[in-house]
């Protein structure tokens, strides 16, 4: 099988502070992969990266396109680019205000993926939408509400609408239950969990939170300083982690 995308040598420098360093691998259709360390670790270097915010110095972002095949997203003009990130590629920021028009109806922030890729029947644009919020447990009578009149979780999950609504084939995640309470990100991660099994979405999920990733992560990196010191199936690097940084972090977790 093909991987949707390869990621060959990656590295980021500021200055002489390394960003992220070397970083290789491959994902596949379908596979979801944790990025986790502690804050300055270099996961959301590594993320901004990967998903074109930010430009690498060295190395290789490869996705397998549904026209041409593997093409470096490094190296593609920025109109590709932009159009990949409305079609193909989907971002889920940590802050859902970062990922919304605030000023813009719930129905109108989906809507307007919509019409990004070409859709122009008011009516069917609308419908969808009305879909969308049904599926993230956002009622049909909010849809003209703004996500200003949101809960925090609320506006995650109308963030996550707005970005699966063109059908992705890939979705960067950056913290998407960061700053939640503890039973509103059980809710959105049982929602993520099932959108992804449902549209066999791959993702890519950047956390602190090795919960997150036991729940969603087939595989998952670990790292520090800007390396990745392991990585592995989920379970099996929580369950019997190898590198003392990640021994670190797993036994933390456990002692709180």
């Amino acid at each position: 099988m093909t991987p949707l995308f390869q990621v060959k040598s990656l590295s980021k420098f500021y200055g002489n502070r390394i960003g992220c360093k070397d970083v290789s691998f491959d994902l596949y259709p379908g596979e979801v992969m944790g990025i986790v360390g502690e804050s300055g670790s270099g996961k959301s270097t590594l993320l901004n990266c990967l998903a074109g915010h930010l430009e690498p110095d060295t190395g290789e972002v490869l996705f397998n396109t549904r026209t041409d095949g593997l093409r470096d997203t490094v190296t593609m003009s920025e109109p590709e680019r932009r159009m990949l990130g409305r079609t193909d590629w989907a971002f889920v920021h940590q802050h859902a205000r970062d990922g919304l028009r605030m000023g813009v109806s719930a129905g109108g922030n989906v809507g307007e993926r919509l019409m990004a890729v070409g859709a122009r029947n008011y009516g069917a644009i609308r419908e969808q939408a009305i879909d969308w919020l049904g599926r993230v447990e956002i009622a049909e009578d909010r849809v003209d509400d703004r996500p200003s009149a949101f809960s925090g979780g609320m506006q995650q999950r109308l963030q996550i609408a707005r970005n699966l609504v063109t059908g992705p084939r890939l979705v960067f995640m950056d913290e998407p239950t960061g700053g939640l309470d503890v039973s509103v990100q059980a809710r959105l991660l049982d929602l993520l969990r099932g959108l992804v099994r449902e549209m066999g979405l791959s993702a890519i999920i950047v956390t602190h939170d090795l919960a997150v990733v036991r729940l969603l992560a087939d595989r998952l990196m670990v790292m520090k300083d800007g390396h990745v010191v392991e990585t592995g199936l989920t379970d099996q690097v929580l369950d019997d982690p190898q590198h003392g940084y990640t021994q670190l972090l797993v036994s933390s977790v456990l002692q709180v």
